[in-house]
């Protein structure tokens, strides 16, 4: 089945096409600007920026301050948020690091003194530096065209306002309301509203966290006089150096919170380590699959295992084999495996680890692992390649799993500026609500390990490696594609199957989204308690009876979930010859949208 990726099939003829069969949306085309966004409220504010004479990266700003709003049970302004962009006048591709660090007093020699093994997934002991705020900045002041009052204002009104309650967040509510009623008062003062859960369709505020960040405006109109930059930055310091970095640090420093060890504690987080943080801008990592230019974040999060999948599967014509038939899942599925034990191995912040991207990511390291590949039996090992030196063990936890989650964003223009993003953390199932700010910290540490040779062991600055992960494409040079999905360990599951779908398959953008998808469970998981499931495969139901029983007889232990349950992939493609830009959201998990001009 392996030939060169010149052999197989004409990919670029079908790249994109917006075939006329069924799909459970339309295919959103304009001209001007598609956005996308995890709730169909930010998506209408990117469009109205869009409209107000901003660009893609303006669009994008905006929707990422709405959707802290919209869904903080998904994602929250103390959180992060990576990015890829490409700017059109430039042409640079690049990627914001958008992770925050971990504060000064995070050792592993702290943690063993506490008799802790495995970061806890929830409390305040967790919580890394809050990035979001510092990434959306960033962006702006960069690329973006207009003011911070401009792109925030939406954001402040829904909270200030409110919104139509909806099932997704009331659930969320629901599953933690006892917690809020008997632990975190902070938490059920914002979503407990006059003591009760919000029905579906009540109008929702969060009024506190719209006065927090009338801070930031009002420091952008107080320098007005010094300029768009100076006033972007006065925004920023009322954050990380002014009252908003005072209350967390103290919050922090005062109160202390049961989480996972069964004990109460405080945080670590301090106002030193928000005064120092800054955002990065990076250059991303790259292959090039059917000629694609594929680009992902680098090895602080789990970007890379998105590419390694790729250099791995361009040796099999998948075509041939048939979407979602035995053989193609049972050969994705296994190529998966063996990119994602190289993350586990592997992947850390590269300012503290020497990480071997260049072999991870050669053709003649994909070739050598492709050897590993039955196409009859499946592996119940974690088989990590030969990269480089991997002394270290792994640190598991029980069968209990954290239920939190993330979204995405995308934005394209009519010049060719295109960014997704991936904001997430800062839940409000994971970390009380700080009062007077309206918003809880992120619980981004759990995923550092407390083993010391591994190179995502916990370090004072370092950045934990994250699952988010945005995508981006080029095609000759020309912008292409940006895509993405929450998920978790699923996320460069999910998303490479869309990917396949377009490229190897010929399918719509929206037909290609709706497809049904199967992810797999084998390698340990990055969230706290870190549980793996060897062999284990997941398939939505509509995965035929024929193909599970198949990937059953070649050794997947195969468990069916909902039809509709696998993430929430979105996607702009950018089309230069025609001058067109069009996109699609899954119908998965209720609120994402895209919308044209």
């Amino acid at each position: 089945m392996s030939r060169s990726d010149t052999a197989i099939g004409e990919p670029m003829q079908i790249l994109g096409a917006s075939r006329a069969g069924f799909a459970t949306r339309p295919v959103i085309a304009g001209r001007r600007g598609v956005v996308t966004a995890g709730h169909y409220l930010a998506a209408t504010a990117g469009m109205q920026t869009l409209r107000a004479g901003g660009n893609a990266f303006d669009a994008a700003v905006c929707m990422g301050f709405c959707l802290a709003v919209l869904e903080p049970h998904l994602n929250g302004i103390a959180g992060e948020s990576p990015m890829l962009l490409h700017h059109a006048s430039s042409g640079r591709t690049l990627a914001v690091s958008g992770q925050g660090t971990a504060p000064a007093a995070a050792t592993i020699e702290w943690f063993r003194e506490q008799g802790i093994s495995l970061i806890p997934g929830d409390g305040l002991l967790p919580a890394t530096v809050p990035s979001q705020v510092d990434n959306w900045l960033t962006v702006l002041a960069g690329f973006g065209t207009l003011p911070l009052e401009a792109v925030l204002r939406p954001a402040v009104e829904l909270a200030r306002d409110g919104f139509p309650m909806y099932h997704g967040l009331r659930r969320c509510i629901v599953a933690n309301e006892q917690r809020y009623r008997d632990e975190w008062p902070g938490s059920a003062a914002v979503y407990l509203p006059n003591g009760r859960i919000p029905e579906w369709g009540d109008c929702f505020r969060n009024p506190e966290w719209a006065d927090t960040f009338e801070l930031l405006i009002q420091a952008e109109r107080d320098a007005a006089g010094r300029g768009r930059a100076a006033g972007l930055e006065a925004a920023r310091a009322v954050f990380y150096q002014g009252p908003i970095a005072e209350k967390i640090a103290a919050f922090c420093r005062d109160h202390r919170f049961r989480d996972a060890t069964g004990r109460a504690h405080g945080g670590l987080l301090s106002y030193d380590d928000l005064a120092d943080f800054s955002a990065l801008l990076e250059d991303p990592v790259t292959v090039n699959y059917r000629g694609l230019d594929v680009y992902k974040c680098g090895p602080w999060c789990q970007g890379p295992v998105f590419l390694q999948q790729l250099t791995l599967l361009e040796g099999y014509n998948l075509a041939e084999m048939g979407h979602n038939s035995p053989d193609f899942i049972h050969t994705w599925i296994e190529c998966a495996k063996l990119a994602f034990a190289d993350r586990e191995f592997y992947y850390g912040d590269p300012a503290f680890a020497e990480v071997p991207m260049d072999r991870l990511l050669s053709k003649e390291y994909a070739a050598e692992r492709r050897t590993l590949v039955d196409p009859q039996q499946a592996s119940l090992l974690l088989r990590p390649g030969n990269a480089g030196p991997r002394p270290m063990k792994l640190i598991l936890g029980d069968e209990r799993s954290y239920a939190g989650d993330t979204t995405h964003l995308d934005a394209i223009d009519a010049e060719g500026n295109m960014i997704a993003a991936t904001p997430s953390g800062g839940w409000i199932p994971s970390s009380p609500v700080i009062p007077g700010l309206g918003f809880p910290l992120g619980t981004r540490g759990q995923m550092f390990s407390l083993d010391p040779t591994h190179p995502n062991h916990l370090q004072p600055g370092k950045r934990p490696r994250t699952t988010l992960t945005p995508s981006l494409a080029m095609h000759e040079g020309k912008p292409w594609m940006v895509f993405g999905t929450p998920g978790g360990d699923q996320q460069d599951q999910w998303t490479v199957q869309f990917l396949l779908n377009v490229v190897d398959f010929g399918m719509g953008l929206q037909e290609a989204l709706d497809a049904p998808t199967v992810h797999t469970q084998h390698f340990p998981s990055s969230f706290y308690p870190r549980a793996q499931h060897p062999g284990l495969v997941v398939v939505e139901g509509r995965i035929s009876e024929d193909v599970r029983a198949e990937l059953a007889r070649r050794g997947h232990e195969v468990q069916v979930a909902g039809d509709w349950s696998h993430g929430r992939v979105l996607a702009i493609r950018y089309d230069a010859e025609r001058g067109l830009i069009y996109g699609g959201a899954s119908p998965r998990n209720e609120t994402g949208y895209a919308v044209g001009w």
